[in-house]
C-alpha cells in the first residue's frame, strides 16, 4: 500500500534533513536527563469504567466517555506500572541504542525539524483506533517526520473488546497503516495495553486475547507483507495472554517500561526491538530507543 499521497522518492536520493543528526549518545543523554521527576500528563486520567454488563456499541464513537484523542502508546502504562525515575543510559554500556519518539493526536502539528536536530532518528505515529477513529494530525505527523529525515511508521491502538482483530487490522491498513520497501517506513505496529475504558483485558479470556492478536497480526501480514511490531507491557502481557510466547519468532517487540533498565520481557522475545522508556523528554510525545545502530534500523525498515 502506498505510504502517503506523495509519490515515493527515487532510490538513492537523500531525504530532506537526512544529514541533520546529533551523536546518538548525546541525544539519549539529553532525553534521559529529563526523565527523573516527569509527572503524568494532565490528560491521562481515565473516566470511570463502564458498569459491569454494559453493552459496547459496535461503533465506538457512540460509547459514553469514548476518548480516542487521549489514547496513545503508553497512555495507560504509568497509571498501572508507575515510573522509577531512572536513566536509560546504563543500557548504552551494553549496546548501541538509536533515539526516537512516538506521537499521537495530542501532540498536534509536530516541529519535526527541531526533533531531527535534537537527534530523533525514527518515529511511530498513531494512525487509528478501533474501527472508526483516525488521528486528525496523522498526515502532518507521518509525512512531516519523513520530510525531516526520520524513518517512521504507523501504529494502531487496539480495542479488542469491540471488534475482531481482522476488522481492526483492515481499518488500520486502509487508513495509514501500510508499509513500503523504501527504507524509510517501519513495520506497522499494534499497540495493545491496559484497557482505558474498563477491565484491563477488555473482557477477553487469555486464549481469546491470543487469538485476537494473532488475527490482527495475520491480517496485517497478508495486507502488507510485514508482521506488525507489538507494543505492550510485560505485566499486561502476562495477565491478559497468560504470558503466551508464540509471537516472538515473527513480530518485533516494542516494550513499554519507564525505568533505567528494560526489565523482564514478555515470554517469547529474547530482546526488544524498541523500548519506550519515558512518557516525556527531549522529543515531543514519548521517548523511545531502537535496540541497535542506525544501519540496523534501516535494515528493519527494508524488511
Amino acid at each position: 500500500m502506498p505510504r502517503s499521497s506523495r509519490s515515493a522518492r527515487p532510490t538513492g536520493t537523500t531525504r530532506p534533513g537526512a544529514r541533520r543528526r546529533l551523536p546518538v549518545l548525546a541525544a539519549c543523554a539529553a532525553a534521559a536527563a529529563l526523565v527523573t521527576g516527569v509527572g503524568a500528563p494532565a490528560y491521562a486520567a481515565d473516566p470511570a469504567p463502564l458498569a459491569p454488563g454494559t453493552a459496547l456499541s459496535p461503533t465506538p464513537e457512540n460509547r459514553p466517555g469514548f476518548h480516542p484523542d487521549r489514547d496513545f502508546a503508553g497512555s495507560t502504562v504509568a497509571a498501572h506500572e508507575g515510573r522509577d525515575g531512572g536513566s536509560p543510559l546504563a543500557a548504552l554500556d551494553a549496546a548501541v541504542q538509536t533515539p526516537g519518539m512516538d506521537v499521537a493526536s495530542y501532540q498536534g502539528n509536530v516541529d519535526w525539524s527541531t526533533a531531527a536536530a535534537n537527534g530523533a532518528q525514527f518515529a511511530y505515529v498513531k494512525a487509528t483506533e478501533g474501527t472508526s477513529y483516525t488521528n486528525p494530525s496523522f498526515g502532518q505527523q507521518y509525512n512531516g517526520s519523513y520530510d525531516a529525515g526520520l524513518i517512521r511508521g504507523a501504529y494502531h491502538f487496539a480495542l479488542p473488546g469491540d471488534s475482531s482483530g481482522s476488522a481492526q487490522a483492515n481499518w488500520f491498513v486502509d487508513h495509514g497503516g501500510g508499509w513500503s520497501a523504501d527504507g524509510a517506513t517501519l513495520p506497522p505496529a499494534l499497540d495493545i495495553e491496559y484497557n482505558p475504558y474498563g477491565a484491563s483485558c477488555y473482557g477477553l479470556s487469555r486464549s481469546a486475547m491470543v487469538g485476537w492478536i494473532g488475527d490482527f497480526s495475520t491480517t496485517v501480514h497478508n495486507r502488507t507483507g510485514r508482521y506488525p511490531t507489538i507494543y505492550t507491557a510485560t505485566n499486561w502481557w502476562a495477565s491478559c495472554t497468560g504470558n503466551y510466547g508464540g509471537f516472538g519468532a515473527t513480530n518485533p517487540l516494542w516494550i513499554a517500561r519507564y525505568s533505567s533498565t528494560v526489565g523482564t520481557l514478555p515470554n517469547g522475545w529474547g530482546y526488544q526491538t524498541f523500548w519506550q522508556y519515558a512518557d516525556s523528554g527531549t522529543f515531543p510525545g514519548d521517548q523511545d530507543l531502537f535496540n541497535g545502530a542506525t544501519d540496523r534500523l534501516s535494515a528493519l525498515a527494508l524488511g
